[in-house]
C-alpha cells in the first residue's frame, strides 16, 4: 500500500506511522529521516539542504521532493510506503502525483489524523524534557513525574523546550493550516481521504487507521 499520513503537530503522526508501517510491512518514510540520512551520507541533495538549514532558511520544495523520489525508488519501497511529513504543501503533493504517475502507480489512501486545536496545544505545551537525557520525556498532565520538575529516571532537571511553548505551538498550527491542510482537499478530490480521530490511546487510534485501510 502507498499511504500519506496527514495531521497537525501533536497529532501523533510519527507514533502512528511507525505502528502502521510495521503492521503493513512497508517502510515509514519521514521528512526528518530523509534530511538526516541525506546530510549524514553527504549526498548532493543533503549538502544543499544543509546549506539552507545553516542559513536558517527553509529547504526548497525541489530538494525535499528529490530526496523523497530517491527514497521511494529504493527496493524496500517497491511494494508500498507510508509517507509522514511529505507532502507538506500543494506543490509537493502535485509533484508526488507526477512521480507516481511516471511509475504507473498511485496512492491507495490518505489518512487525516484529526485533533482539536486546544488538545494539540495541551499535548505539546505540557511536555517536559530531561536536561540530562532528552529521551526522558514527561507531561504535566498525561505522564507527570513523581516530583515536580525532576526526572524520575535520573534525577535531572525537567524543562520546557522553546518549541513547545504555547505561542510557538499556535504559530506552528497556523503554518499547518495555511500550508499543509490544503493538501487534504487536494486528495479529497481524488477520493483518497479518510479522517480519523487521533484522540484516545495510541492503540485505539492505530485500530481506527487499520480499519480505514480495510485491515482490521
Amino acid at each position: 500500500m502507498r499511504i500519506v499520513l496527514v495531521g497537525p503537530p501533536g497529532a501523533g503522526k510519527g507514533t502512528q506511522a511507525a505502528f502502521l508501517a510495521k503492521n503493513l510491512s512497508i517502510p515509514h518514510i519521514s521528512t526528518g529521516d530523509l534530511f538526516r540520512a541525506n546530510i549524514s551520507q553527504g549526498t548532493p541533495l543533503g549538502q544543499q539542504a544543509q546549506e539552507y538549514m545553516r542559513a536558517g532558511q527553509l529547504v526548497p520544495d525541489e530538494v525535499t521532493i528529490g530526496m523523497a523520489r530517491d527514497r521511494m525508488e529504493e527496493s524496500d519501497a517497491e511494494d508500498g510506503f507510508l509517507l509522514d511529513g511529505f507532502p507538506r504543501n500543494i506543490a509537493q503533493a502535485e509533484a508526488l502525483d507526477a512521480l507516481l504517475e511516471e511509475k504507473g502507480t498511485k496512492l491507495d489512501a490518505v489518512l487525516d489524523l484529526e485533533v482539536p486545536e486546544d488538545e494539540v496545544v495541551k499535548r505539546i505545551a505540557g511536555r517536559r524534557i530531561c536536561r540530562s537525557d532528552s529521551s526522558h520525556v514527561f507531561h504535566v498532565e498525561y505522564s507527570p513525574p513523581k516530583k515536580d520538575g525532576v526526572c524520575d529516571a535520573c534525577g535531572g532537571e525537567l524543562y520546557q523546550r522553546d518549541d513547545d511553548r504555547e505561542e510557538t505551538v499556535r504559530k506552528r498550527l497556523a503554518v499547518y493550516h495555511s500550508e499543509t491542510e490544503p493538501i487534504i482537499d487536494h486528495y479529497k478530490a481524488q477520493d483518497l481521504v479518510t479522517t480519523i480521530s487521533a484522540l484516545g490511546k495510541v492503540g485505539e487510534v492505530t485500530e481506527r487507521a487499520m480499519r480505514a485501510l480495510g485491515r482490521d
